[in-house]
């Protein structure tokens, strides 16, 4: 941050001075303390279940109790009950943003800097709390929660120090006898509309990215995991954001598809499943007579990320990171590994000690320590799921498969499964399963992994081992991918260090957690004024 940045943040009232962004340090289970610190939390948690979470508008709120979010890894336990926001609570969201926008927008970058770091202050204050929200509505087992939380604070703290570099101007060239200026301005009100995977972390980071930059928000969390948005809205409000510049609308499939018609919607953050993300695009691309602009759409969508393994990789850094990179949160990130290339002369080698992995994973439910592979996110998950696994058992070989608990049929459950010998039109080689199921083929070489890289609808992220500088840079050059990792897990891209999104059918505009973020919130205005005046008029 520039010297005058900062001290534009200091200067404002009660401010304290930002600083350089840091991200927030995930906890240590080694240590006793942090374990403790996250079971009483997870108890606490569980003894004032179920929440009541209301929808807000203006900071008014209606309940209602027709949505219901469960824990998935025992879906007797009720985690959260919301209402559902239909369409006159869409219209009236939209119409009080408006009037939020208007207000929100002409606050300083200094003001809404300050509102968004108050609130990640907030989050940092009820981290073990937020975690085991996460840990019982989502089931996110604990180190999984606590980064999710952690991230949630880096996209605020990130993106309210861009805000305040976004509202300089940008370097124009200057010739005599004439002045040339370009300001970002806010597009007006946001569509938010969130996924449950990463709870906390992602509806911060497309709220945070729109509010940064001066516009109005609404956001639509995922239908099961209205408890944790909650918990964001309610830290932003109490940072003393505008109630008009931020609602939350409970709801399910309907809700979203009402903000994404809804002509008062400048623009529209989302993240999920592809066919989901391609039904906005579509939407959102017709412009009714009453609509005075073209939405603005950023859309993370799937993947299908391979995972290189050439002939002269490390097996003892490949191995855990594979293992971590698709079993990890049971496989359900956009970002986790599905298919492993392995050069032919290493594959054996890879599949005796990947298998061995796999068949050592503890599978149970997330508020216990040490699990490996929690519960999927609800029923219809686990269906699909198991569905493709029964399909890769017919059509392949099953290698290995994880423990499921003493007891699986109380919870989404799947077992961890490592499957090879599939033939090259198997829907498990192209389909995003997003679960726990990783598949494994030899290659000849690396130039054929990356045709098979290259020959994939979704281009998110990716990874390599290899010992060879100019091999990781031949598939650097030639991966089509977002996020391309090199001997290392391919999850966990970090806010400020490696900006995360992907390309093709992964998803379209900036990345998240990166510099240029925020102009996707923004247009741009260009002012061109001659200074050489014949004189002055009073």
């Amino acid at each position: 941050m520039s010297d005058s940045a900062e001290g534009a943040i200091a200067s404002a009232p009660g401010a304290r001075a930002l600083g350089d962004f840091a991200n927030e340090r995930h906890a240590e289970l080694r240590r006793p303390a942090a374990r403790e610190q996250l079971l009483a939390a997870g108890k606490a948690m569980r003894a004032g279940l179920p929440l009541d979470v209301p929808l807000l508008i203006g900071g008014e709120e209606r309940r209602g109790e027709e949505l219901v979010s469960l824990d998935p890894g025992r879906p007797e336990r009720v985690v959260a009950r919301a209402p559902i926001a239909g369409e006159a609570d869409v219209e009236q969201a939209v119409r009080t943003a408006r009037e939020g926008a208007a207000q929100w927008s002409a606050r300083p970058a200094a003001e809404r800097a300050q509102v968004l770091a108050a609130a990640a202050q907030r989050l940092r204050e009820q981290r073990p709390r937020l975690a085991a929200l996460a840990v019982y509505e989502c089931a996110k087992p604990w180190l999984e929660a606590d980064a999710d939380v952690c991230e949630a604070i880096d996209f605020l703290e990130y993106y309210a120090r861009r805000a305040l570099e976004l509202e300089r101007d940008a370097a124009l060239t200057q010739p005599p006898g004439e002045r040339n200026s370009m300001r970002y301005m806010a597009r007006g009100v946001v569509a938010v509309i969130a996924p449950w995977n990463f709870p906390l972390a992602i509806p911060a980071g497309m709220t945070a990215g729109a509010l940064a930059a001066g516009n109005a928000a609404i956001l639509k969390p995922a239908e099961q995991s209205p408890a944790c948005a909650h918990a964001l809205v309610a830290a932003l409000h109490a940072a003393r954001l505008p109630p008009a510049a931020l609602a939350l609308l409970p709801g399910e499939a309907q809700t979203g598809a009402a903000l994404v018609r809804h002509a008062g919607v400048q623009g529209i953050a989302f993240t999920g499943s592809c066919e989901v993300g391609l039904e906005i695009v579509r939407a959102a691309a017709q412009t009714p007579a009453e609509q005075t602009h073209i939405k603005r759409v950023v859309a993370e969508m799937g993947g299908k990320n391979c995972v290189i393994v050439d002939s002269d990789a490390d097996l003892d850094e490949a191995v855990p990171a594979i293992v971590h990179s698709a079993f990890g949160y049971a496989g359900q990130k956009c970002s986790a590994a599905a298919r492993v290339l392995v050069h032919e002369a290493l594959a054996g080698q890879l599949l005796e000690r990947l298998a061995g992995a796999v068949q050592a994973l503890r599978v149970g439910e997330a508020d216990e320590l040490g699990i490996d592979v929690p519960a999927l996110i609800d029923a219809d998950a686990q269906r699909r799921v198991l569905a493709y696994i029964e399909r890769g058992a017919g059509e392949g070989t099953i290698h290995a498969q994880g423990g499921l608990p003493a007891q699986p049929d109380g919870g989404y459950f799947a077992a961890p499964t490592l499957i090879g010998e599939l033939p090259s039109e198997s829907p498990l080689l192209t389909e995003e399963i997003f679960g726990p199921v990783l598949t494994l083929e030899p290659v000849r070489d690396v130039a054929g992994a990356c045709v098979t890289v290259e020959g994939l609808r979704f281009g998110l992220t990716g990874g390599l081992f290899s010992r060879n500088p100019a091999t990781i840079d031949y598939v650097r050059a030639r991966t089509p991918v977002g996020n391309l990792y090199v001997n290392r897990e391919i999850t966990g891209a970090m806010v400020g260090r490696q900006p995360f999104g992907g390309n093709r059918l992964s998803g379209t505009g900036s990345k998240a957690g990166g510099p240029d973020y925020l102009l996707e919130f923004c247009e741009a205005r260009v002012v061109c004024e001659k200074t050489t005046r014949h004189g002055v008029v009073v």
